[in-house]
């Protein structure tokens, strides 16, 4: 353990007071040597008592450079702060494993591996639906893998290589920057093993929605960056939304031109309800699900593209006339002056 490499652990949050306690504790219980460790806060312009509750608990804080702070600009002022070799990315939602640390670093047995993820799994997966399908979603096999989400280990070395996360992207900042870390030489690899506990807190169809329009949004804006990234993803919601919108356009045709358009509105409703129809036994295969379960969560897969396919129209509207989507403006920190 003596030769344990050190690691910074930055945290992001806006806000969070209510729960930052709990993933600070998390961190800090941690079964990795304490010597090796600097917890850097990072915030996104918070009116609440997060700094102090982060300062309090001997943490570095810094604040992202800008009035409308995303997900990758205070990242980047997180890890930048530090200096150690690797990366432990979390946010103020989650708690880290206890061993967790301590089974990534020993993933990073050559110069080619880039970042170590595990699984995220739900605090309260069975508390509403909404958690329920987050923890369905968050993880993949383990192995060499395409992406990496929000928590994830990482080594400086790749972030200095492709400059870190692009703080212009309001969602998917994280599947962006796993693509550029790939594109520069670097592997991903998913282990199979717990890697840190998050709260969702997802209690309304509004909350869900939201969330689905704002990843419908990241999913053109990342496309467009890449253009040969998350093709398939926009393919599948442009397939399956499209249909069903001229479909319920002809319900309304048809009342001044040939009832046959009224064919359509089928074919639509086919083509959004097709992993209802066709995928339920895949479902409850692939995902271990009882039959009833897979039968809801065949609900969620058909229905999820709307809102996806809304907020992709959100964007190219937004391109069109220089309106992109942003968050809520905080309080702005002056350039160059982040370390609180």
């Amino acid at each position: 353990m003596s030769t344990a490499p050190r690691i910074d652990i930055v945290i992001i949050g806006l806000n969070s007071s209510q729960r930052l306690k709990a993933c600070l504790e998390s961190v800090k219980s941690c079964r990795y040597p304490k010597t090796k460790i600097s917890i850097i806060y990072a915030d996104g312009g918070s009116t609440d008592d997060s700094i102090l509750i982060a300062k309090s608990s001997g943490c570095i804080c810094v604040r992202a450079e800008s009035c409308l702070p995303t997900p990758g600009s205070q990242r980047n002022a997180g890890w930048r702060m530090g200096s150690a070799e690797y990366i432990q990315f979390i946010d103020s939602d989650t708690l880290l494993d206890k061993e967790w640390l301590g089974k990534a670093v020993l993933a990073f047995f050559s110069e080619e591996m880039g970042a170590i993820c595990g699984d995220r799994r739900e605090l309260k997966p069975t508390e509403t639906i909404f958690n329920w399908i987050g923890d369905l979603e968050w993880n993949g096999r383990p192995g060499e893998t395409e992406t990496f989400g929000g928590d994830v280990l990482i080594s400086r070395v790749a972030l200095e290589a492709t400059g870190g996360y692009d703080p212009s992207l309001i969602a998917g900042e994280d599947p962006e920057l796993s693509y550029r870390v790939r594109r520069a030489g670097f592997k991903i690899l998913r282990l199979g093993e717990s890697m840190t506990k998050h709260d969702l807190a997802m209690h309304t169809l509004g909350q869900y929605l939201k969330r689905a329009y704002r990843s419908g949004y990241a999913y053109a804006e990342v496309h467009y960056l890449h253009r040969n990234f998350w093709a398939k993803e926009v393919s599948r919601i442009l397939l399956r939304s499209v249909p069903f919108i001229v479909g319920l356009i002809a319900i309304i045709a048809s009342f001044y031109c040939s009832p046959w358009l009224l064919v359509m509105p089928l074919v639509g409703a086919v083509t959004l309800l097709r992993p209802r129809i066709f995928l339920v036994r895949k479902f409850q295969e692939s995902l271990s699900l009882s039959r009833r379960e897979a039968r809801i969560y065949a609900w969620h897969a058909s229905l999820v593209v709307l809102p996806q396919f809304l907020g992709m129209l959100r964007f190219f509207l937004g391109r069109l006339l220089s309106l992109p989507l942003t968050n809520r403006r905080m309080l702005c920190v002056a350039t160059g002056k982040t370390s609180l």
